[in-house]
């Protein structure tokens, strides 16, 4: 009898193991497999023709993302003419205060004598965040140089549906941030990082060899609890990419070689597979912007 009471509770418990193993890995499964989102925005177009000619090759791929184009640049218009052919590319401006590169230099559109607060003895922008708030930019003038650029987006045939900030400029204070939220919120344009979507790791810094890794780590980690963004410097080493020299001490050496890391890393198989593996779905910022709706972005909390 108490054999048989024992063979009893043997089989219940092996049941017990049995069930508990199969919602365990049940949960498993459906937590890997749950869809994340991955939002790529590829900062610097129109900048010049390499970065064109990269982010070209990158609508070849078929892959959705951002493209935010510097409209202040003399090779913005091919840009134009490019995103053109191809509309399911969501474009952004990507919003120029500055003007980095050795040799390679650019300045406002609304023009010197309209904004003399915010250039040079050259008429061009600061390299520098820090050399431009030194020079005591007046806030009337930044608000007329971020109007012209944002309808010179409008009126190049384009759909503008976002506003972001070349080097962070536009909104480094307070006030200048304000004035782009309320040139946004007059335009109907959304902000990126308004709409709850987070920085993944960049591989801007990470060495050239490595960049490809990171990026396929990075997609192995992804979070599923958010829109994930990942900020994207593309261009090919070439002989025009290559003379231009950051005038900025935190700017990277071989420019063109760590431009070139990054789209080799996107167009990579390896890089598709990963997607697939991790169950990520790319998404744009037209298509979170229509969800969530430009009257609901918010400032990130961090900001």
């Amino acid at each position: 009898m108490k054999l048989l009471i024992g063979d009893q509770t043997m089989k219940i418990f092996s049941k017990i193991i049995m069930i508990s193993l199969f919602v365990m890995t049940t949960v498993y499964s459906q937590g890997n497999n749950q869809t994340k989102e991955l939002l790529i925005r590829c900062d610097d177009i129109g900048m010049c023709h390499s970065v064109n000619m990269a982010v070209k090759k990158l609508i070849d791929t078929g892959i959705p993302f951002s493209a935010s184009v510097m409209f202040v640049c003399p090779w913005y218009q091919e840009a134009v003419d490019i995103l053109k052919d191809h509309p399911q590319v969501t474009v952004g401006i990507h919003l120029t205060l500055n003007a980095e590169w050795k040799n390679y230099r650019w300045g406002p559109i609304s023009g010197r004598s309209a904004v003399p607060s915010l250039v040079d003895s050259l008429g061009y922008f600061f390299p520098s965040r820090a050399a431009f708030d030194a020079n005591h930019p007046k806030l009337e003038e930044i608000e007329i140089e971020l109007r012209a650029q944002i309808e010179r987006a409008i009126h190049s045939g384009l759909k503008i549906r976002y506003v972001d900030y070349h080097m962070g400029t536009a909104v480094e204070k307070p006030e200048y941030r304000a004035i782009l939220e309320k040139l946004a919120k007059e335009y109907h344009l959304g902000i990126s990082r308004y709409f709850g979507e987070k920085d993944t790791h960049i591989m801007y810094a990470d060495p050239i060899d490595s960049k490809a890794d990171s990026l396929y780590h990075t997609l192995q980690n992804i979070n599923s609890d958010q829109v994930n963004l990942l900020v994207c410097h593309i261009g090919l080493d070439n002989p025009e990419m290559q003379a231009l020299i950051d005038m900025n001490s935190f700017g990277l050496k071989e420019m063109s070689k760590n431009r070139q890391a990054e789209l080799n890393a996107l167009l990579s198989p390896k890089f598709k597979e990963e997607i697939k593996t991790n169950n990520i779905k790319l998404i744009n910022y037209g298509e979170l912007i229509d969800r969530i709706g430009v009257e609901n972005m918010k400032r990130p909390p961090e900001d």
